[in-house]
């Protein structure tokens, strides 16, 4: 015959509908007390634990961090192991993407139907976004369960493959692009930017964090010193010695036409920054794009613009024809059938370094390349993109075997 279970609690009886139950009390999260009820002593002490659970659960849950605290901790926390570029990266994606979706939550109440959700308007973005999100999504919460802080992880299972719009393959600018693209921007605001990528291949960070002090052009051999990088904080640019990469810090030999086209720059220049705003200063990042926008607005592209009617903007598609002057500004022709972006500059330089035959550890040094694989990949898109330098690479590797008989 099995014992009676031996409550741990204080417990009486009371009948109800003319049926009789044991009851007891137990505090909650809330500091109030709540009945339990059970038909017999063993169902009593099962329900009586199973209310205790609960209120353990929900103490630890109020007294966990919100995501907020917790994801600031563990920026905090990163600062002393990763590069300060690093963490700006970090800190823009975990403000955007984690804490202002679930920032108001308590990290232990966090669920991962939580995070599928904060996570679809991450997935309609690049793919490279997509699985760097994913992976601070990772780190941040395993290390609140490596601290304790939650029990459950909610990113256990969760997986980066499929989410977001993969990147299309960059192409490098034609000639004749490059040539138009010249004619359409000389004498307009970012012509020295749009010179700087094609015939140095900089970054954008490193155009905009360029002083003339790093600029040589009274030597046998004009060349430019990479030293800084230009990122934005709120809007507002800091210019940083620490590169994104060790291969970034390097110095690139300039063809005449860039140092040419520097001295003019220089011979006009109030400024410490090659590339600045009207003050002198380094741009914000609003201001980039607004220098970029000279570009954007003489392209013969579809996009949607807008126009106030009666002291209302309203949005409508504009279709620009090749050739045409711009209806709300007879100062803007559209004479670009292509569409380019800053780093297209970049890729169209390393893409031109290749295919005159430079080496690819040459390439790889004045890229600022870290590994030689990024370098690598480009070099097999340029060279054995076409059929006859194909033909070439098996002529030359067959050559041997010319004029023998197969056996």
């Amino acid at each position: 015959m099995a014992k009676k279970r031996v409550p741990y609690f204080n417990y009486n009886t009371v009948t109800i509908n003319g049926h009789q139950y044991f009851k007891a009390y137990v505090m909650n999260a809330d500091k109030k007390l709540v009945i339990v009820y059970g038909k017999t002593i063993e169902e009593l002490c099962q329900k009586y634990e199973e209310a205790e659970n609960r209120t353990e659960n929900d103490e630890f849950t109020r007294r966990s961090p919100t995501v907020k605290e917790y994801c600031e901790k563990w920026l905090l926390m990163q600062s002393a192991n990763v590069r300060a570029t690093t963490l700006i990266d970090y800190t823009s994606k975990v403000n955007r993407h984690i804490i202002a979706p679930l920032g108001h939550m308590r990290m232990a109440e966090v669920t991962a139907d939580d995070i599928k959700l904060a996570l679809v308007p991450v997935s309609k973005k690049s793919a490279s976004v997509f699985k760097s999100v994913n992976i601070l999504y990772k780190c941040i919460f395993n290390s609140a369960e490596d601290s304790k802080i939650i029990t459950y992880n909610p990113t256990r299972f969760l997986s980066n493959k499929g989410g977001g719009i993969p990147q299309k393959d960059r192409e490098a600018l034609t000639d004749e692009q490059v040539a138009l693209l010249l004619d359409t921007a000389r004498g307009l605001p970012p012509y020295v930017f749009i010179m700087l990528g094609l015939y140095a291949g900089l970054r954008r960070e490193e155009i905009l964090g360029l002083k003339w002090e790093c600029v040589f052009l009274n030597t046998d051999a004009p060349y430019i010193q990479v030293r800084r990088a230009w990122h934005t904080e709120n809007n507002k640019p800091v210019i940083m010695t620490e590169l994104k990469t060790k291969a970034a810090r390097r110095d690139i030999a300039i063809p005449n036409c860039l140092a040419e086209c520097l001295r003019e720059a220089r011979a006009s220049s109030t400024s410490e920054y090659v590339v600045s705003n009207r003050e002198g200063g380094p741009l914000t990042y609003t201001e980039f794009r607004s220098l970029w926008r000279f570009i954007v607005v003489r392209t013969a592209k579809p996009r949607k613009a807008k126009k106030k009617v009666g002291g209302k903007y309203v949005k409508y598609m504009l279709y620009p024809q090749l050739g045409e002057m711009a209806r709300n500004n007879g100062k803007v022709q559209y004479t670009l059938d292509f569409e380019v972006t800053p780093h297209q500059l970049r890729h169209t330089y390393i893409t031109n370094l290749i295919a005159a035959g430079v080496d690819p550890k040459t390439v790889q040094y004045l890229a600022g390349h870290e590994s030689s694989k990024i370098t690598m990949d480009i070099y097999a898109k340029v060279k054995y993109n076409k059929p006859e330098e194909v033909a070439k690479a098996l002529t030359g590797a067959f050559a041997m075997w010319t004029g023998t008989d197969e056996k």
